[in-house]
């Protein structure tokens, strides 16, 4: 009958092990048999990777670069409110075609003209090459697929419907309405003199094709065609008075799609840094004792998980988003850190365990690491698996391959890693050459020469090699670092240091911005880039055209319904970003032709019947009624917005005008085709927060089943907190907004804070020291160089992103740089210095068990 249990081995408020010793005896019957039998456990995770690395196959099938579809919610309003105006007012590009009724973006090519050396576009020089330029582009086939008026092709600009080839008449021209013709969007740098136009710097021509019907490839193809020659074709014009720049409906979409192949070659580099920083690191002066091949393996163990997890993601379907090419940088990383603490651990047990078999070696090595990378582990996956309960496509394909391969990453480490290591290790213990596999003599190994005794090729010897002592980095943190940050002068500094890191962490968050900037999604050298710059420019002042829709059958020919609908349009008129100057509303046009005695609205069959009157007037108007033979069953108006400069401008622009529509006593909705990007604003705050919140939560309780010492859970949790709000507010200050990008870094920072604190905290609460100093000295000592290699491993796996071209990757470098900062910052100075105020607190009861369970292997 089995002894009553020891006290340190029951569960308690300051003794929570329960799950911790199973986990333990469980990873050290795993390296029992890791240890036993090596070949299988390095020969399973090479044909496994192979086999799923199958599903590359499927790469082309699987990628999903659609900027909507995956860089915006998924639900969103906009959504919803473009497929009720495209039921109820279907537009028609081959007779009827109308930008401002269109209810998507449309299918176009623009071109922005700009007068060079500040004059201006309507002079007659700069004037004689736009027409140069229109006809350039106004070919044949353009005539076959544009869009249609009752006139013809839709104009690409309204200046140029005269067609007399004579710049317009100034003293006739008005800014932004001249007559019917709404300027603002059209002219840009404008410069007015008593109301009239003295001047304009930009001129901007839209070629819109039709969209719908069987031309809608033709017209495709045609913008094709038009991107690859409109740069020789500018060329050959030899335009001297005006500048060109150029984009297209295509162009967005295609700069996207190049940039995952524009960071490509990136990836040999940054394998080939943490390749020979992992040699580096691992570089003994011996020929016996040289860890190249066990480095070398520890970045492989990584290719292989990235190999793995996205050949089963690709197997099962999963979208292959652009994002997702940020993973194989960080999945880099995060192996060749677990890669170190693992080796670490290892020449712990070797120095404690001289002459004991492998089998107790490989047992205490992941006794002691096995159970730290478990935590960190298993606090990234779930990091990055709450991280799919988002809006976003492209956060949930990120955050499922990475998670992923994590997972694999975990797996290959303590089986193809730990096998490694073993056959590593009996190689040394047969005192056999690092490249050759050849014995070496033992007095050939103690020759003066460093570079011979790496490089020497001996005879046979039957001597095992002596095992190396300690690492001089780990007498550094135990000698030096140690005593140095746990005094109590430097404690106090390292108090007020944080108290300034978090002010200025706290300020940065107040002053975060969100949203993404779609220009931001093409790569820096990109054509696209100076048209944006044009169109900010100079034709920032005006806005979307916004429509104000009335979503059901309303008594229109009661006047008091009209009056309730024009204090609903009154009322989103008076919205800071409206210029009521410039609303249209068929409803205020007709109730002039009733007070005009034309027409009797206040009549139902009259005012259905007399409909026809205003079309002929105004025959647009036609298209913004939905009209059945005895009811309206929509309507549609349009408001003018201005000054929509900024994303903030963007957020409150739809907020405030859907506030005003919610507010209606007409049922209103409000639409424009960039309110879906517009809607990323509504939820983006909402689903980091909630990522972030719910995600510490699941990291408090891993660390709770995990770390076998509620107060260190605590600190934990509270690294986790102060880095998240370090990054988010550090983020700022470095020009990077909140968007779906920089959510998904944020999920990131979840998982890698928790691995900084984890291990330190981990190794301070089971130390055997007396006091809280000598704990925490201990734990820098046996961890604190792994941590710091993990970190510049990290590093050294994105840092090729900093060079990248494109701001997705600079953003993913951006963030992890402060991650891993703050992150190793934690660890190493902040963590350490807070647990030691807490002296006994920090104690785990169990952890002379522990030692006499191992002591007994």
């Amino acid at each position: 009958m089995a002894g009553p249990r020891d006290p340190a081995e029951r569960c308690s408020c300051r003794n929570t092990d329960c799950l911790e010793r199973p986990l333990r005896r469980l990873f050290e019957g795993l390296a029992s048999g890791v240890a036993a039998c090596p070949w299988p456990f390095v020969l399973v995770p090479l044909l496994l990777s192979g086999g799923l690395g199958a599903g590359f196959l499927f790469l082309p099938q699987r990628q999903a670069n659609d900027i909507e579809g995956q860089f915006t919610p998924t639900g969103g309003p906009a959504k919803g409110e473009r497929d009720f105006v495209g039921q109820h007012f279907p537009p028609n590009d081959s007779w009827r075609f109308s930008a401002p009724r269109l209810i998507t973006e449309g299918t176009y090519a623009a071109l922005i003209a700009v007068a060079t050396d500040g004059t201006s576009v309507l002079e007659p020089a700069a004037w004689a090459e736009v027409l140069r330029l229109n006809a350039t582009v106004h070919d044949a086939e353009y005539e076959r697929l544009c869009a249609r008026t009752a006139d013809g092709c839709a104009s690409p600009n309204p200046l140029l419907r005269r067609g007399d080839g004579e710049p317009p008449d100034l003293q006739n021209l008005s800014f932004p309405l001249n007559g019917s013709d709404f300027l603002g969007t059209a002219l840009g740098g404008v410069e007015m003199d008593g109301g009239q136009v003295r001047s304009a710097r930009a001129l901007k021509l839209l070629y819109y094709l039709r969209e719908d019907g069987p031309e809608a490839q033709d017209s495709r193809r045609w913008l094709e065609s038009f991107l690859r020659n409109i740069s020789s074709k500018l060329a050959e014009l030899r335009l001297s008075s005006i500048q060109v720049t150029y984009f297209t409906s295509l162009s967005r979409q295609e700069e996207f799609e190049g940039n995952t192949k524009s960071v490509i070659p990136l990836f040999s580099i940054t394998y080939f840094l943490t390749i020979t920083f992992a040699i580096v690191s691992c570089l003994r002066l011996s020929c016996i004792r040289n860890n190249i091949w066990l480095a070398s393996c520890g970045v492989l163990s990584s290719g292989l998980a990235v190999l793995s997890s996205f050949g089963l993601m690709l197997f099962c379907g999963v979208p292959f988003v652009v994002t997702v090419a940020n993973a194989p940088f960080l999945i880099l990383g995060v192996g060749v850190d677990d890669m170190f603490i693992m080796i670490a651990s290892w020449e712990q047990s070797l120095r404690r365990k001289d002459k004991s078999s492998v089998k107790s070696l490989l047992a205490e090595t992941y006794a002691e690491a096995a159970l730290s990378v478990t935590i960190t582990t298993l606090t990234d996956v779930l990091a990055f698996f709450i991280g799919t309960w988002t809006a976003f496509p492209s956060v949930r394909s990120f955050c499922l391959y990475t998670g992923t391969a994590f997972v694999f990453c975990y797996v290959y480490t303590l089986t193809f890693f730990g096998a490694v290591l073993v056959l590593n290790h009996k190689r040394e213990q047969g005192n056999r050459h690092w490249l050759t596999c050849m014995r070496v003599d033992v007095g050939k190994d103690q020759a003066e020469n460093c570079l011979y005794n790496a490089c020497c090729i001996g005879s046979s010897s039957r001597q095992p090699s002596e095992p190396e002592g300690e690492h001089p980095m780990s007498i550094f943190f135990q000698k030096y670092y140690g005593p140095f940050v746990t005094n109590k002068w430097i404690k106090l500094l390292m108090v007020l240091l944080y108290g300034a890191y978090l002010g200025g962490s706290i300020y940065g968050c107040t002053q975060i911005r969100e949203g993404i900037d779609l220009r931001n999604l093409a790569n820096d050298d990109s054509y696209v880039i100076p048209y944006y710059d044009d169109d900010e420019k100079y034709f920032s002042t005006y806005g979307p055209r916004v429509m104000v829709v009335i979503t059901e059958s309303v008594d229109y020919w009661n006047e008091s319904v009209r009056f309730d609908i024009e204090s609903c349009v009154q009322n989103l008129e008076n919205i800071s970003y409206v210029d009521r100057k410039l609303s249209e509303s068929w409803l205020r046009v007709y109730t002039e032709l009733a007070k005009g005695g034309l027409v009797n609205i206040n009549n139902k069959t009259d005012f259905l019947n007399k409909l026809t009157i205003m079309f002929k007037i105004l025959p647009s108007f036609e298209w913004d009624i939905n009209k059945t033979q005895d009811e309206i069953e929509a309507s549609r108006f349009f408001i003018q917005t201005v000054n929509v400069t900024s994303a903030v401008d963007e957020k409150n622009l739809l907020n405030q005008l859907r506030e005003a529509a919610k507010q209606c006593s007409i049922p209103l909705q409000v639409y424009h085709p960039a309110f879906i990007y517009y809607d990323q604003y509504l939820v983006i705050v909402q689903n980091t927060v909630q990522n972030v919140v719910i995600a510490a939560g699941a990291m408090l309780v891993v660390s709770l089943l995990l770390i076998p010492n509620p107060l260190c859970c605590l600190w934990v949790t509270f690294a986790i907190a102060s880095v998240i709000v370090g990054v988010a507010g550090f983020m700022t200050f470095w020009s990077v907004n909140l968007d779906s990008i920089s959510m998904i870094n944020l999920v990131i920072c979840i998982g890698f804070s928790v691995d900084f604190s984890a291990h330190i905290s981990y190794a301070f609460v089971t130390s055997g020291e007396s006091s809280a100093n000598k704990r925490a000295i201990e734990a820098l000592s046996l961890l604190g160089y792994p941590v710091l290699q993990g970190a510049v491993s990290t590093i050294l796996g994105v840092v090729v992103l900093a060079a990248a071209n494109t701001y997705i990757f600079r953003t993913f470098f951006k963030i992890m740089f402060l991650v891993i900062l703050f992150g190793g910052l934690h660890g190493l100075v902040f963590i350490p210095v807070f647990l030691t105020f807490f002296g006994n607190f920090g104690r785990s009861p169990s952890t002379r068990s522990k030692k006499h369970e191992l002591a007994k292997l």
